[in-house]
């Protein structure tokens, strides 16, 4: 479910009136994750590594109360839940989006995961939970390394969003830079940073149950 807030009864009213209008409202934080735990669990128990990305992210972004509250158009709107979106090539060679919602357990998340990313890559139709749900953008790059990417202020859509490509293998371990784009009207920079550090600690202390 959502709901508008009153900018003025929110901790975000100051944000919401220096950034809601601003030029380029979008702020990209760079991290590079340390993500030997999820390659390994990916490996032997057969599960898909962005699906477990995206559960960690969806942990972590859980754990930071701005991520339920998003400027929407000119209002502020306030979501119960959140969803974790990802970018599925369907059987036309294109792409498209697919919204999961999120929850804490780890297998009816990866079901949720598996049974609707399939159904939109056969039917080549979006999955769009965002009336209900705070969505969080993310687009896997797989094909190549890349360090970053800065995005785009479209102007229409605030949520967050976190891009990556190819993990990468240094000595023992995997190793996979991320770019996180948010609207500074929704969070500030301290914010985004306990989101990612969130995010490390999620990944290095996964538990299959």
């Amino acid at each position: 479910m959502s709901k508008e807030l009153n900018p003025k009864e929110t901790t975000r009213f100051i944000a919401y009136q220096l950034w809601l209008h601003a030029p380029n409202p979008m702020v990209t934080f760079f991290k590079t994750l340390d993500v030997t735990r999820l390659v390994k669990i990916s490996k032997q128990k057969g599960l898909k590594f962005n699906m477990l990305l995206g559960y960690c992210i969806g942990k972590a972004a859980s754990q930071v109360k701005e991520f339920f509250i998003l400027p929407v158009g000119e209002k502020l709107i306030k979501y119960d839940t959140l969803a974790v979106n990802s970018i599925v090539k369907n059987k036309q060679g294109e792409v498209s989006s697919c919204d999961i919602l999120f929850t804490s357990d780890l297998g009816k998340f990866n079901q949720d995961y598996l049974t609707y990313t399939t159904q939109v890559a056969q039917t080549c139709q979006d999955r769009d939970l965002s009336a209900d749900s705070m969505v969080i953008g993310t687009s896997a790059i797989i094909n190549t390394e890349i360090d970053g990417v800065v995005g785009m202020n479209s102007g229409i859509f605030n949520n967050p969003f976190l891009i990556w490509g190819r993990y990468r293998k240094k000595f023992f371990n995997y190793y996979l830079p991320i770019s996180f784009q948010f609207h500074h009207t929704q969070m500030d920079g301290a914010h985004a940073g306990k989101f990612l550090a969130n995010l490390q600690k999620e990944i290095d202390t996964l538990i299959l149950v």
